[in-house]
């Protein structure tokens, strides 16, 4: 962990995760249950089929005893329809029993280390996913609906980075516009004087 917290995990890494541990393993799904449901991993190993109706997954947080309706993805559906339904939590340890935070963070860690991503870590999925959500253009008010958090500011902390390229991008294309099309720019000063003649 830096100054910055914990490293949000790029596009990259995740597919590089993703190539080490595919669909049907125990770390793909732990990955689509953290990127795709943006919470903490102290609340998604408690997460199981009896959090489940109507395609959410409902979710208390621990730390701030937030209650969330969590819209299950597309990918995290297919992830899940695999698992058997009478299972208590959706992910066990190899003993059969539900992780506990500290347990799971090691174990995802190790999964990490396997697909050379030492750097990277089960909250910097959260991160991801709040970045994942700015890049798409959600709103503060769309993202704190699905990560939990309770100020604009929290988000901010997360999605800074992905907000500075996407305004970036949009200053950029609209520079560009402008030049394409320098009737719709602002016409010198001269020219003002001109045509106020």
């Amino acid at each position: 962990m830096q100054n910055q917290g914990y490293h949000t995990w790029t596009e990259a890494e995740i597919a590089q995760f993703i190539k080490r541990h595919p669909f049907g393993t125990k770390a793909y799904l732990a990955l689509m249950l953290m990127l795709d449901t943006g919470q903490r991993h102290s609340d998604m190993v408690r997460m199981g089929w009896g959090d489940v109706a109507d395609n959410c997954i409902a979710v208390r947080q621990q730390k701030t005893k937030t209650p969330l309706l969590i819209p299950i993805s597309n990918k995290l559906e297919a992830a899940l329809a695999v698992l058997p339904k009478d299972a208590g939590m959706f992910l066990l340890t190899e003993q059969g029993r539900p992780f506990t935070p500290a347990g799971f963070g090691n174990w995802f860690s190790e999964r990490c280390n396997e697909a050379g991503l030492p750097h990277c870590s089960a909250h910097g999925l959260r991160k991801a996913c709040a970045r994942r959500m700015a890049e798409a253009g959600c709103t503060p008010h769309e993202i704190k609906a699905i990560t939990g958090h309770k100020t604009d500011g929290e988000v901010r902390r997360y999605t800074a980075k992905s907000d500075q390229m996407h305004l970036a991008k949009s200053a950029l294309a609209k520079l560009q516009s402008t030049e394409r099309n320098p009737k719709s720019a602002t016409p010198p000063p001269d020219q003002v004087s001109k045509t106020m003649e």
